[in-house]
């Protein structure tokens, strides 16, 4: 399995910008958890947090094709700097309106500007990849790689954020993610020799989300976002409601575990089916493995279920990076995959809203009904539309 991996960061600067985007994007994991545990703990409502969850991922959702775009025209390392420290401000600026018990409008507004200056980072390092690796084999492996970071992150940062802020303080968990992201993103900025070139966009040369396949893409991970948005919701209330609020990072951790291991595995494998093929299988068994979620009553026993139903995250992500990256424009590389994270965050906008309402009105066991519906309609759409995923001009099954 580690086979493939080996000679991955062998290039210079590959390993510094590595490190610095694998930093970066450590609030990802820990931001969500961490407003819902703040807020929840503040105002003692669910519905509460994850609408302020929502505020955030809106206004990530709308910004990040625009910020990709900037990214695309003027280079990471001018966009970045100026992102992150916005970013930071107003991430003390909820922490400060929480601390001082200010009226609830500001949390959102705070909420709102964390979204607006959140970039994303794993767009960037995979666009920096890309432009290492691109039309070779060899970028499969990368994408595999960047997916199991993505779920190290994911793994590590809602038990640590569950940790620090349920044994240390309400807020040291998101002041940690906040020390990251601006160390992270100031470290990759300074990395300038990987980063890919500045490209002439030609003018009415569009956006990316006009071509069909990258608006199929978007809509398939719409409702993906909402399985996750929803599920990192509603298991905090379901560690609550079983008497192990601590526990519930350890749970989101379990769910990103199995994407984290089938990730590994998906990327060290040749493959001799299509992209299309793969992506639509993925979806497939991301809806099957879901399901038993909706039969447990026992957080332990969640655990496990969690961990088998988080397999088929990796898969379907890297594939349709790898879509993304084959369907989309060199010159419009950053926003197209900055697309995906877009139709991400407002999926997991509309969950962490969803699954609020749901987890106050009916409780969390029986919310869950909504994350196994968004990831049934993920993947009837991703089936459905799966001819819009057809590659030009491929040479072999195993590359269209």
């Amino acid at each position: 399995m580690v086979g493939p991996y080996r000679g991955l960061f062998k290039g210079p600067g590959v390993k510094g910008f590595v490190l610095a985007g694998f930093v970066g994007r450590m609030p990802m994991s820990m931001l969500g958890i961490g407003v819902v545990l703040l807020i929840s703990t503040i105002t003692g409502s669910f519905a509460t947090a994850g609408a302020v969850g929502a505020t955030t991922n809106v206004a990530f959702a709308v910004a990040a094709p625009l910020s990709g775009r900037l990214v695309d025209r003027f280079g990471q390392n001018r966009v970045i700097v100026p992102f992150s420290v916005v970013n930071a401000l107003a991430l003390a600026s909820l922490m400060l309106s929480a601390a001082l018990r200010l009226p609830e409008w500001t949390l959102y507004a705070s909420g709102l500007l964390i979204g607006a200056s959140s970039l994303s980072i794993g767009s960037m390092v995979r666009a920096r990849w890309s432009t290492i690796h691109g039309g070779t084999g060899t970028l499969h492996t990368a994408f595999a790689f960047e997916s199991v970071a993505d779920e190290v992150v994911f793994v590590t940062g809602p038990a640590l954020v569950t940790v620090l802020a349920t044994a240390v303080n309400p807020y040291a968990g998101l002041v940690v993610a906040l020390m990251c992201m601006l160390g992270g993103c100031l470290a990759l900025a300074a990395q300038r020799r990987t980063q890919p070139p500045v490209q002439t966009v030609r003018t009415g040369g569009g956006t990316p989300i006009l071509i069909p396949g990258i608006a199929l893409l978007a809509c398939v991970y719409l409702g993906l976002g909402a399985v996750f948005g929803s599920v990192d919701l509603i298991m905090v209330a379901f560690a609550e409601e079983h008497g192990v609020k601590g526990a519930a990072g350890f749970l989101l951790a379990a769910f990103a575990g199995g994407s984290m291991v089938s990730g590994l595995w998906f990327g060290s494998r040749e493959w001799r089916i299509s992209l299309r093929a793969r992506f639509v299988r993925a979806l497939g068994v991301f809806v099957v493995g879901l399901v038993p979620i909706l039969l447990v009553d026992d957080p332990w026993v969640m655990a496990a279920v969690a961990f088998v139903a988080g397999l088929a995250i990796s898969p379907t992500l890297i594939t349709g990076f790898s879509l993304t990256e084959r369907l989309v424009p060199p010159s419009l590389l950053t926003e197209g995959m900055a697309w995906i994270s877009t139709s991400i965050g407002f999926g997991v906008a509309i969950g962490a809203w969803a699954g609020g309402h749901l987890t106050d009105t009916f409780g969390a066991s029986d919310a869950y009904v909504f994350s196994v519906g968004a990831a049934l309609l993920a993947a009837l759409v991703g089936v459905g539309g799966s001819g819009l995923l057809r590659l030009p001009g491929a040479p072999s099954p195993a590359q269209s």
